[in-house]
Formats: C-alpha cells, structure tokens, sequence
C-alpha cells in the first residue's frame, strides 16, 4: 500500500480549545504555553485517495504548537517537535510526510526535519505554487481582467513559493511588483526574472503601496498577523491568499463587495476521500500541499520533492503533470471557509465597475 502522513499544527489557540473541549475553560494563554510540552498526536487516518491508476492511505499527526509559538519560540526547540512528530508518523507507517502551515516554513522549510527522518519529506510547495497561479489567473477572467493587460503583486516574494509564483506571473502579466522586507533579495530576483522574461518588475516593502493599482494579489508570506486590510485594495482586485495564518484581513469579506479574495490551493482530491477529521473543507477537498504529498505517494515517488527555500519551474510543472495524471484539480472558489460561485463572483465584478465608474466621475481637486 502506497503511504503518506501529513504533518498540522494549531493555526490558534481557539483550535486547541476545539480538539480538546475541557481546556477551553482555562485561559488561553496558559493553554497554549501548556500544550507545547505535549507529545506529538495521531488525529485521525486517510482513507480512500484513489485513481485508476494507484491508491493510497495517511494519517494527519500534530505537532502541538500554534502558529505565535512557531515564530516565538526557540527555532531548534520548535524543530525538534517537528522532527518528533515526523518519527510518529514514521511509526505509523508513512512512507512520506508532507509538513503543513508553519510547520514547513520554520528553519531551512523542512532540511532538517528531512535529515532526520528516515522517511521522504515534502512541503508541498510545488503544487501549491501551479495551484495558486492557476487560480489567481481563472479568477482575474471571470472578473472581467485581460490578464495582458494586468498589474501584478506578488506579498512575499523572496520565499520559496513567492519566488516562483513571481517567477511564473511575469510570463503573463503586463507589470509586476514584488514585495518583501530585503531589498537584496528582492533585487536578484528582479534581476533574474528581467533575464527569463524582458519583465522589469518594481521592488519595495511598502505592501499598501504596491496593492493600490494591482488587479491581481498573490500574498504567500509568513506573518501571524494579516497585512492587508479592507483600504488598501483596489476594486475589482483578485486577491490569492495562499498562507495559513490569512494575510488578508476578514474585514475585506466585510466591507469590500468589489474585491474578490480566494484560498489558493483548494484541490478536489480524486476517489472517494474521507479525512475523518474536520479542517473546514467541504468532503473530498484538501490544501494543494496536502494533495501534493497524496499524489507522490500514488506515484511511489518516495522522495524529498518540495524542500528549502528554493523551488526550480521544473517541479512545478512536474507535479502538475502527476496531478493530471491521478486527477487532482482545483476545486472551484475558496473565499474565508465558504464556496464562491460564478454568480456571486459576477456581482463582485459588477460592484467593481460601478465603484470604479464612480471613482472616474468625482471631480479633480487641487491645482
């Protein structure tokens, strides 16, 4: 039998209070600062990931840390959790492990962890990577975008999955902006993509700068806080969020009827999947990082696919290519937990054209 384990953790402490209901009287504070003691836990087995070409089983383990802790902590004592509970899913019989949200950011984004197992380790970042742009894409055509013609931001681009979405974008786009914190960073990856494309795309860390004339967002970073806020999009921006915790702020589903913001990476997992656990997907969908790890077991690739802070072209269309093959696809609209349909993305659209018309219409003041 081909496989697999997925590595979680609490995004927030609310989730720790939500597995294990009795703790959710204590403060929550004193829940969180107490869970990182307890040991690395099954929650529940994978059944039924199958296509007609291969099949295969996993499990979801937990490494009891949230998402605060994971950047607050001593990064060698959150390691070795890690690392300890990637041998619990070795015990369990995976011959793969996928790391999930922080888990596979923290350190070198999973060297380590994979040194010191004696399974195949993936962040699943390559599949993550074909998943968003393509969705990001799909999306800006149904909102009425000529993706030619489109300016570009990419939150977060100095990161492996940042890079090569960036990277990908300056094939299509007309312009494009990067964003993160290193000016160095950022300027080899301009200079490289100027080199693979003719694009010159901006560079700057001023995130609400940047978004004021993007049609498209792709934001992939590793911040506990969100960043971007119902005033700093333009309407009509499709906006892909690809990180756990959100960078995008709940008040832009609020306020901002023009604006459509989507979860990148939700995947239609192939065969009749039951996850026995419930981590806010509606049956039979999954995160592309999850599905990236079921579809190397499939293949009996056990191997380090997805790891470190760099990530070639070449593995993004590889594993797009093993997605077709076992019929993983991306699994519609994704807005903060709930479907999107083409209807209420029409109106969003809509929305934007009128907010856009009526922007066009105020009177200039000033000399």
């Amino acid at each position: 039998m081909n496989t697999f384990a997925f590595m979680i953790h609490p995004i927030e402490i609310g989730d720790i209070a939500r597995k294990f209901g009795p703790l959710g009287k204590l403060p929550p504070r004193l829940v969180e600062s107490l869970f990182k003691y307890a040991p690395p836990l099954k929650v529940s087995q994978i059944t039924g990931v199958c296509s007609k070409h291969a099949r295969a089983e996993g499990w979801f383990v937990a490494c009891p840390i949230t998402s605060r802790l994971m950047v607050d902590l001593p990064e060698e004592f959150v390691i070795k959790k890690i690392i300890k509970t990637g041998k619990l899913a070795q015990k369990l019989g995976a011959k793969i492990l996928g790391l999930g949200a922080f888990t596979s950011v923290v350190g070198d984004a999973g060297i380590t962890v994979d040194k010191n197992l004696d399974i195949a380790v993936t962040t699943g970042n390559s599949y993550t990577v074909a998943t968003a742009i393509e969705g990001a894409k799909e999306a800006a055509v149904l909102m009425g975008h000529n993706i030619k013609k489109c300016h570009a931001v990419v939150v977060g681009a100095t990161g492996s999955i940042g890079s090569v979405c960036a990277r990908l974008l300056a094939r299509d786009v007309r312009a494009l902006t990067l964003v993160a914190r290193k000016k160095s960073r950022l300027e080899d990856l301009a200079h490289r993509i100027t080199y693979e494309t003719g694009v010159a795309p901006r560079i700057t860390s001023d995130i609400k700068h940047a978004l004021q004339n993007a049609q498209i967002v792709i934001t992939v970073t590793s911040a506990v806080d969100t960043i971007i806020g119902a005033d700093d999009l333009m309407p009509g921006a499709v906006v892909c969020d690809v990180s756990r915790p959100r960078n995008v702020s709940r008040e832009v589903a609020e306020k901002r009827n023009d604006v459509l913001v989507i979860e990148g990476g939700v995947v239609e997992v192939p065969g009749q999947v039951n996850f026995n656990f419930n981590f806010g997907f509606p049956p039979g969908m999954s995160y592309a990082c999850m599905a990236e790890t079921m579809m190397l077991a499939m293949e009996g690739r056990y191997e380090s696919f997805s790891l470190g802070r760099d990530m070639s072209l070449q593995q993004v269309e590889e594993i797009s290519a093993l997605a077709r093959k076992h019929g993983f696809k991306l699994a519609g609209f994704r807005s903060f937990e709930r479907a999107v349909t083409r209807e209420e993305i029409a109106k969003i659209r809509e929305n934007a054209r009128r907010a856009l018309s009526a922007s066009r219409a105020k009177p200039q003041t000033g000399n």
